[in-house]
């Protein structure tokens, strides 16, 4: 296995698991397959959003990020995984995700599953995850609306709230 043996199932573009296989991170995903991210968008009580800054060692290191996320890990389900990263990379814990839909990137070959979490803890308990963030700050709506794509990793987010959606 390359990379470090982490598997994801495999979904052709519907969100259809394709049968049993399996992909493995670091290796090219064939043609017509996918892997599946789960990304928590997170909103405090007061309105404001949570942006982590991505650790200058990771792809696209230094980047704010409007969300906790990534790979769904070979037999968990979009919600696990948007759980479980929010966990590992905040230190939030949030069982009532909000959906806020699913985007398909051929490009990436990636389906984004997105949720939104509204979080009414201390804004200042936030658990960076080492390795994957390195600072985090809350903004207001109008703030993350503002930011630029050359200082926030996608846009996914800004289009949600632009939306109503978050």
């Amino acid at each position: 296995m390359a990379g470090n043996g982490e598997l994801w199932d495999s979904y052709d573009k519907n969100f259809m698991k394709t049968g049993s296989a399996t992909l493995t991170r670091g290796e090219a995903i064939p043609a017509g397959q996918f892997h599946l991210v789960g990304n928590v968008l997170v909103r405090h009580a007061d309105g404001t959003y949570l942006l982590m800054l991505r650790d200058s060692m990771k792809k696209h290191g230094g980047m704010w990020e409007a969300s906790a996320g990534g790979s769904a890990l070979a037999g968990e389900t979009a919600i696990q995984c948007a759980m479980r990263e929010l966990e590992e990379e905040s230190g939030i814990v949030c069982r009532d995700l909000k959906d806020l839909g699913v985007t398909v990137s051929e490009k990436n070959r990636t389906i984004y599953a997105e949720y939104l979490c509204v979080f009414s803890g201390p804004k200042d308990s936030i658990r960076l995850q080492k390795g994957e963030t390195i600072a985090y700050k809350w903004v207001s709506r109008d703030e993350l609306l503002a930011m630029s794509l050359s200082e926030l990793l996608s846009g996914r987010a800004q289009e949600r709230i632009r939306r109503g959606l978050a």
